[in-house]
């Protein structure tokens, strides 16, 4: 059985009358780098500051480092192994960035200067400049300095690349890749952009009105979803009922394209039974099996 870094069960929320988490189930295995994706309002947030201990949950539970993030007593624990970069990039406003940076390196023994140097350096990060007039993507890329250089084993990232330019946004992706594979740090970052979580990530979750609708390795996934398209023949009819596997169907004229997620042979077997039926089948994107779901719930 895989080791998980991050594991809940059935985690619930509420803030006042809106449900945010409604029975949450979430895996993420040690050593990976997981993507976790939904739409704005979709619990992403709460997840996270739920798992930071800055938000405690109606009812589940939730683990991070197999320590209950509901343990008051070793909270502290959990907080010393992650990195974490906020999604609204809040950093002490009073503080330039070499002040910043001198107060939070003695907190954490196993500090990264080597890193510390570089991304000061690649990041363009202007040392004596006050954190207020720091621009939202300069804001980023010092909250990810200060998260990757403590050296931390689980990093958590909401929009880490937010208000970044296309090259920075590169740079940040590339380094975040190499710090997982050098370092084996677990990395769980959630994000709007589609083409940056399918660029990076290895396993991905998909949340949806608070709860997960689709997850797992994410070659496991491209490899069992699929799209058929189908060319009916002028006097032919697709069938009313289709093979389990089939998440939705889309008719247009004599053409039906069909997104199927798992028995995917059983399903074109059964499109090519149909007299006068052609029938391709085509790779599908992370994009859209995020569509697809997000769309139909």
């Amino acid at each position: 059985m895989t080791d998980l870094i991050i594991e809940i069960s059935q985690l619930t929320k509420s803030f006042k009358d809106k449900q945010a988490l409604r029975g949450l189930d979430l895996r993420v295995p040690v050593g990976s780098i997981f993507g976790f994706l939904g739409r704005n309002g979709a619990g992403k947030t709460t997840t996270i500051k739920t798992l930071m201990g800055l938000l405690r949950s109606d009812s589940g539970t939730a683990s991070v480092f197999g320590i209950p993030v509901a343990d008051a007593d070793r909270s502290i624990e959990i907080r010393r192994r992650i990195g974490f970069v906020t999604e609204d990039k809040e950093l002490y406003p009073y503080m330039t960035v070499e002040q910043i940076i001198a107060f939070t390196r003695p907190f954490f023994p196993k500090w990264r200067t080597d890193l510390e140097r570089r991304y000061l350096e690649m990041f363009e990060i202007p040392p004596r400049q006050k954190i207020p007039n720091l621009s939202k993507g300069m804001r980023s890329k010092l909250m990810l300095l200060l998260a990757i250089c403590r050296g931390a084993d689980l990093l958590i990232l909401d929009e880490p690349t937010d208000g970044l330019d296309p090259a920075a946004v590169e740079d940040v992706l590339r380094e975040l890749v190499a710090i997982a594979a050098s370092s084996e740090t677990t990395m769980f970052f959630a994000s709007h952009q589609l083409a940056e979580v399918d660029l990076i990530a290895d396993h991905i979750g998909i949340i949806d009105h608070g709860k997960m609708i689709v997850s797992g390795s994410l070659d496991d996934l491209k490899a069992s979803y699929q799209r058929l398209q189908i060319v009916l023949a002028d006097s032919s009819q697709p069938p009313s009922h289709w093979p389990a596997g089939v998440e939705s169907v889309h008719q247009e004229g004599r053409v039906t394209s069909i997104l199927a997620s798992h028995n995917v042979d059983a399903i074109a077997a059964e499109a090519q039974s149909i007299p006068g039926a052609t029938v391709e089948r085509f790779p599908v994107t992370l994009k859209e099996i995020f569509l697809e779901h997000v769309r139909s719930n």
